[in-house]
């Protein structure tokens, strides 16, 4: 029986200590499946994946699954089995990293290994416990089966430990999706050459049926890989392409399901698919109104030409602009070469309830945020500039103005992100995105309106300050004094406090400012220390 060496890696199971052993009680079986399980577990016994067992404290039933192909393909419900087992940690890699490393190649080659999971070692001690249940004899694993819930993990920890000399330079792995890639079409062979040394070192077998080898695109996770970038999976935009409109609420989610898959290519999908969504929250009421039919349109019309998106080149800043609507919030990050800017990642989201009363600078700090937790690997490896002509820097970097974006700065601060202005805009579809959400501030002068208040009685005295900016952009502080002041002591120290914001944030707010209780000047003769 060829397989990995189980000296190098076998699958163990780990069972909870605690956890009993349950032997299912047999299902009944119509005849052509019957057939089927006959056919596949002598199978199975001639390659020796399988073997006959009497005795065994543990026992599942098998599952038949459909092919496309419209054959039968036998699985075993572990259900039991599994939970009875701790999940295996073992990380997996990123699908964004994965598909970024592999698009823009000049050659590519998708291997995939002959029954994968079934070329991975049981450990012996644990193949007793694999057994499951037919109508002639019952029969364990003596090889990893597709149905552990840890199978996963451990067949990506074969790659990992296989390839780890090529991952990320040549090759790309994702559990059982492999990709040898070439920027240059003449190193090809060698490359493959390099990876074919290591699969037959491991022992490992390739089935020739699925590979494709030498060519210039191809599907890998879900998306196509081209050498002109990353493009949506055409399938998928023919699945919605072709939809008929909703009728029910299944048809709905399944719509759904079909757009976020899409999600990285569609620019305020949130936004856009909103009358959409909300038909979710309350199917009892289903009711498909003219906004869900525009909404479904403009899908359809978009999908027909989505954007070929971009990986980020090394060494190169990237581009964040952010956009806010009155129920969703989006982002776009991009890159910028040769005059010409290209989107890499779209990314959007629902506002929550109390998230839609947040004033105009706390979403966009709260887009910035989201754009942060979703794209983190591009932030943490590339210099992000966000392009935005609100003052989210300066707000961000006082934490007595942040009031509850304080963790969000801290959160932020890691990235050493800067901020510029918006500027001019360099791509149609960016153009589009930027034009239909965020308010235009071109034709508004940038007016800062100061207010200040301050008061005191027998325990003390204090303060408040709101500094209000075009946008719906609002500073709010409060002050308490711990020594005592008169009335109008507390009125000239609040104003003096407001005063020092200004001052402070002068490139952002002192040139405009227009409306306070003293002219600026009066504030800096009167700046001295408090009485």
């Amino acid at each position: 029986m060829p397989g990995i060496d189980a000296d190098f890696i076998c699958h163990r199971l780990a069972i909870h200590k605690e956890a009993k052993p349950v032997a299912q009680r047999k299902r009944k079986v119509g005849g052509e499946r019957r057939e089927s399980i006959i056919t596949e577990t002598q199978k199975l016994l001639n390659v020796g994946f399988i073997r006959e067992v009497r005795y065994t404290t543990w026992m599942a039933n098998v599952v038949l699954v459909k092919k496309s192909s419209g054959k039968w393909r036998m699985c075993v419900d572990y259900t039991d089995l599994n939970r009875a087992c701790p999940k295996d940690s073992h990380p997996l890699p990123s699908i964004d990293r994965l598909v970024d490393g592999e698009s823009g190649h000049a050659l590519l080659s998708f291997l995939d290994a002959y029954s994968g999971y079934n070329q991975i070692l049981m450990y012996p001690p644990d193949e007793v416990h694999t057994s499951f249940i037919t109508d002639h004899a019952n029969y364990y694993y003596r090889v990893m089966p597709f149905s552990f819930k840890n199978a996963g993990a451990t067949y990506q920890r074969l790659m990992d430990k296989v390839f780890h000399q090529q991952i990320g330079r040549n090759m790309e792995v994702y559990v059982d999706d492999m990709v040898a890639k070439t920027t240059s079409a003449i190193d090809h062979a060698a490359d493959l050459t390099e990876v074919f040394a290591q699969i037959r070192r491991h022992n490992m077998r390739l089935n020739p049926e699925k590979c494709v080898f030498g060519v210039q695109g191809g599907r890998f996770l879900g998306f196509m890989i081209t050498s002109r970038g990353i493009e949506a999976n055409p399938e998928k935009c023919k699945a919605i392409i072709q939809m008929q409109s909703p009728q029910m609420v299944k048809e709905v989610q399944r719509l759904a399901g079909r757009l976020v898959s899409l999600s990285r290519f569609i620019p305020k999908l949130t936004e856009k698919a909103r009358p959409i969504f909300t038909l979710l929250k309350k199917p009892k009421d289903f009711q498909w109104t003219g906004q869900c039919e525009e909404a479904f349109k403009s899908f359809n019309t978009f999908l027909t030409t989505p954007p070929i998106l971009q990986r980020p080149n090394h060494n190169t800043d990237l581009l964040l602009y952010l956009v806010v609507a009155e129920n969703a919030i989006s982002a776009v990050i991009m890159q910028e070469s040769q005059k010409t800017q290209t989107p890499i990642y779209f990314n959007s989201r629902v506002l929550q309830d109390a998230e839609k009363r947040y004033q105009m600078i706390e979403k966009l700090a709260l887009t910035l945020l989201t754009a942060a937790r979703r794209l983190r690997p591009y932030f943490q490896s590339h210099q992000v500039v966000v392009k935005t002509d609100f003052p989210i820097k300066q707000i961000l970097r006082k934490p007595e103005l942040a009031g509850r974006m304080i963790a969000w700065s801290v959160e932020l601060s890691e990235f050493g992100i800067q901020y510029e202005s918006r500027g001019a805009l360099k791509a149609q579809c960016l153009a589009d995105f930027i034009a239909e959400l965020t308010p235009t501030t071109a034709e508004e002068p940038h007016v800062w309106t100061l207010h200040v208040d301050g008061s005191s009685n027998s325990k003390g005295g204090g303060a408040g300050i709101i500094l209000e900016g075009p946008n719906q952009v609002t500073l709010e502080q409060s002050l308490k004094f711990n020594f005592k002041v008169t009335n109008n002591q507390a009125e000239y120290e609040a104003l003096l406090a407001g005063g020092r914001i200004t001052l402070e944030d002068s490139p952002m707010v002192e040139k405009h400012l227009r409306e306070v209780r003293l002219p600026l000047e009066e504030v800096k003769k009167l700046e001295k220390p408090s009485f």
